[in-house]
């Protein structure tokens, strides 16, 4: 039976955010991870996958559970893992070789014993020759590599990585994730497991003997997928495919809570995906021009967009009811088609209904606006109520998002000079 190297008990972690108490990130994470195990953590845009890591790794304390290490709790940074960054984070005035060798600055030996380890680990990474270079006269892909090397020369237990490839273009990333796979499966590096935070699906598939699927708000674990196919795997193969396609199903499903307008500024209010209108209605037009249920993974992979971009439209799409996810497979629904044929007119009238039928906060903007004698009211006071659900940044793009689906919908205008919502008078007019 394989080693518990870590184990995660009923984490949770909140954050004292203005005008909204303590929010909660992540809650009730239950998680062990073993020897030989490569687990990738998935999840939306926002859902807490790097606030996940930096508790791992023991840069963030939870606010409640625990996090052991071989049996141990961990208070602190965590001795037995080293961490790969998206951004790289090397230091501009170090070489190669010094920022490899920065891994080794706490570590009880001798110079010489230093040096040779990060040689062997510069080698080992592919980048014997550029032991000298700056990170400023490397491409990303071996700056990358470094930020692997710094990690590896430290010898843990758990090597942790933040979206390590998404800085990367398309090419780089893949030459990089074979090679790490080769090291990985060969054995040629003493990490016992590897965690990687990803916002592609298919990478979690290709590489991960694990994928962790995480809700949002807060982020709960939904899902622990196994995932047995030998390396090196087909991506074209019906099982890579099938099992893709089951995870982008696990993460497009969604409950519509039912929300008493009357009682929106007291309930917490769903998020709106910050996609907008001219987005949908051309996603909601390829969908229709490819047909019945067209595959997510394909679609996605078509469009060249990653997790973090693709999921929010179709949320949005989900949300308004333009469309439905059924295994992996989205469609649209009756009311999607004829959105997808109907003239920019019948549209706006579609995408109104839609809008205030699923989108309670909406209504209730519309109701303040035509309640006012002028039939007007600044942002500020939107915001106000907005901030109460989720805070001043998101307040502020949840509120930008509104406008440009009322403004689509012809069921506001926007003065954005003078930053004041109002009411059309032939808008109001047909309220009276």
């Amino acid at each position: 039976m394989k080693k518990t190297l870590m184990e995660l008990t009923d984490i949770r972690k909140g954050y004292d955010l203005p005008n909204k108490g303590n929010v909660t990130i992540l809650d009730d994470i239950n998680l062990k991870i073993k020897e030989g195990e490569f687990i990738s953590i998935l999840g939306p845009s926002g859902s807490g996958k790097s606030t996940l890591l930096r508790i791992i790794a023991g840069l963030v304390s939870p606010s409640q559970g625990a996090v052991l290490y071989n049996g141990e709790q961990i208070v602190g940074t965590n001795p037995g893992v080293g961490m790969v960054f998206q951004s790289f984070a090397l230091f501009p005035w170090l070489t190669v070789l010094e920022n490899v060798k920065l891994g080794l600055e706490n570590k009880p030996l001798r110079e010489a014993e230093k040096m040779r380890k990060a040689l062997a680990v510069i080698d080992m990474i592919g980048l014997d020759g550029f032991e000298s270079a700056y990170p400023k006269e490397l491409s990303g892909g071996m700056r990358q590599r470094v930020g692997i090397g710094r990690a590896l020369v430290m010898e843990p237990d758990i090597l942790l990585m933040d979206e390590p490839f998404s800085a990367l273009d398309v090419l780089t990333a893949e030459n990089l994730k074979r090679d790490l796979l080769e090291l990985w499966t060969e054995k040629k590096i003493p990490t016992k497991s590897i965690i990687m935070v990803t916002h592609s699906i298919e990478e979690a598939v290709y590489m991960s003997d694990r994928a962790i699927v995480l809700s949002r708000d807060p982020a709960r674990v939904i899902t622990d997928i196994k995932i047995t196919m030998p390396h090196w795997r087909d991506k074209q193969h019906p099982q890579f495919t099938s099992l893709v396609d089951r995870i982008y199903s696990i993460l497009t499903k969604r409950e519509v809570p039912s929300v008493d307008v009357a009682e929106v500024s007291k309930k917490k209010l769903e998020k709106i995906q910050e996609v907008p209108a001219g987005a949908l209605t051309g996603f909601i037009e390829l969908v229709e021009d490819l047909g019945e249920k067209v595959d997510l993974y394909k679609l996605a992979d078509q469009l060249s967009l990653d997790l973090d971009d693709f999921l929010p439209i179709v949320e949005a799409a989900q949300l308004l009811g333009f469309a439905t996810i059924l295994q992996g497979d989205i469609d649209l629904t009756v009311l999607g088609h004829q959105f997808a044929e109907a003239s920019v007119l019948e549209r706006k009238i579609l995408f109104k209904e839609q809008l205030t039928k699923n989108v309670p906060i909406m209504e209730k903007i519309v109701w303040v606006l035509h309640s006012k004698s002028n039939h007007k009211m600044e942002r500020e006071f939107f915001i106000e109520i907005l901030e109460k659900h989720f805070g001043p940044e998101e307040a502020e793009h949840q509120l930008d998002i509104l406008i440009d689906w009322g403004r689509y919908a012809e069921l506001i205008s926007y003065d954005e000079k003078a930053e004041v919502l109002y009411l059309e008078n032939e808008i109001a007019a047909t309220m009276e």
